[in-house]
């Protein structure tokens, strides 16, 4: 294949594999903001819309989600770019050639950078990521520059790199003023179709069921607080039914909408009081964002990603149903009395008298 001769300052934003989820909606952003003033080549998944608005000079080329075709944008990439262009890598991987431009990789899943275990995970994800982490470890070489979201993810990646590779925090949402907290007039705050909504996908990390486990504990107390999950049915079939399970045995107050897109989930914050986010680590955690932009009180994990974007209003161990029902009931205004403490005296009347 012949080379192409580069122009100067052309953009290439490299994205092959990003079709859903929260890097959906930010590459969307991102495509939203080209202005024109550059040149740009989009190397875009053959499931990614591209927004209706795109300016004139953007190049897109479509890429089938099968390997053989995958590779092949590799190669194609590898002959296009020149020395002057700049490669966003939008996919979290590296590009499998050394290029001849300036290549910055935008990572977001922390599973390729974090020693986690991948438990959990159907057979296929985990041979995917497995595949991926090799990939990410063998191509460090090709890469000029990291961009993550959080300091939580520059520390990951600074030990991951060993510091070979610069690292910079640079985060980044999809609506306007990324760090604004809208505050509620009072008549939008009464009518509220949800106490609690959950904005996550299904993987281990999310820890869906712990969430579960405390709602099961409400139940127990009388608690039956309304909550609303997005889970596609499809793709997370045995969760949807356990949760399911659950809810006719307790008789839990729980909705799930499915997978939404971008749109449908800013309307869900709209009708929800608060978002409730237990997930175990995130690269970034973009409903704590949003929410927050929604005007939303947070409950969230007592865990350092969480921490790097806000103050959540309650916070808990998100390994513990038990502490999540807590949090839940301390937002509530439930009083929970604290365990009753006596001498040993009264230990002794106690035990005696068969009294407790």
């Amino acid at each position: 294949m012949p080379v192409v001769e580069s122009m100067q300052n052309r953009v290439f934003i490299h994205a092959t594999n990003v079709h859903q989820g929260g890097g959906r909606s930010l590459l969307q952003a991102l495509l939203k903001a080209l202005d024109g003033k550059v040149q740009v080549v989009l190397s875009l998944d053959s499931r990614m819309p591209a927004p209706s608005n795109m300016i004139h000079n953007v190049e897109i080329k479509r890429v089938q989600p099968s390997v053989i075709q995958r590779l092949k944008a590799e190669r194609w990439l590898a002959d296009s770019v020149g020395p002057e262009d700049i490669i966003l890598c939008f996919g979290n991987l590296p590009p499998l050639f050394k290029l001849r431009g300036r290549t910055v990789v935008f990572v977001q899943n922390r599973y390729l950078i974090d020693d986690v275990q991948l438990n959990g995970f159907p057979l296929r994800v985990r041979l995917r990521l497995a595949i991926e982490r090799l990939w990410f470890s063998r191509t460090l070489s090709n890469v000029s520059e990291f961009i993550v979201q959080t300091p939580t993810m520059k520390r990951l990646l600074d030990i991951k790199t060993q510091g070979k590779v610069p690292v910079r925090v640079l985060p980044f949402v999809a609506e306007p003023n990324g760090d604004a907290y809208r505050e509620l007039q009072p008549e939008a705050q009464k009518e509220k179709h949800y106490d609690f909504v959950y904005v996550a996908s299904g993987e281990p990390h999310k820890n869906h069921w712990r969430l579960i486990e405390a709602w099961c504990l409400l139940a127990e107390e009388g608690l039956f607080p309304s909550l609303c999950l997005t889970l596609d049915e499809a793709r997370f079939a045995t969760l949807y039914t356990e949760i399911g399970a659950m809810r006719q045995r307790y008789g839990l107050k729980i909705t799930n909408k499915g997978e939404l897109p971008h749109n449908g989930i800013l309307g869900l914050y709209e009708n929800a009081s608060a978002l409730i986010y237990p997930s175990t680590f995130e690269s970034f955690g973009l409903p704590l964002i949003e929410a927050h932009q929604a005007g939303l009180s947070v409950l969230a994990a007592e865990l350092d990603y969480v921490r790097d974007v806000l103050d959540p209003e309650q916070t808990f161990d998100p390994n513990s149903p038990v502490s999540i029902a807590r949090a839940v009931k301390r937002y509530l205004g439930v009083v929970e009395r604290p365990l009753k403490i006596v001498d040993a005296g009264d230990f002794l009347n106690m035990l005696i008298n068969r009294r407790c």
